[in-house]
């Protein structure tokens, strides 16, 4: 059994044995994630975590996703101030 649930940045900074990901795309039952390296994964949504939308960040480690809340807003963030720049 999978748990999934949200870690606080200050939980997961500094871990060396977790893989980052991002949330590409939903495609009806499946997630298509992409991993820091570049790599892309499809899974089940079901393994993750309830909710998950495109661009959200999650951590695996030990068998689990983790959404990662801070993280995501903060890319987010960025993506908007890039986005305004643009438009300016």
């Amino acid at each position: 059994i999978l748990l999934m649930f949200r870690q606080t940045e200050s939980q997961l900074k500094g871990r060396s044995d977790m893989k980052k990901f991002t949330v590409d795309r939903i495609e009806e039952t499946k997630a298509v994630l992409e991993c820091e390296n570049g790599d892309i994964i499809s899974l089940e949504k079901s393994v993750l975590p309830k909710n998950i939308a495109e661009g959200d960040i999650l951590y695996f480690e030990e068998g689990s996703y983790f959404f990662n809340e801070a993280e995501t807003q903060k890319r987010r963030d960025k993506i908007k101030k890039l986005m305004d720049s643009l438009f300016e």
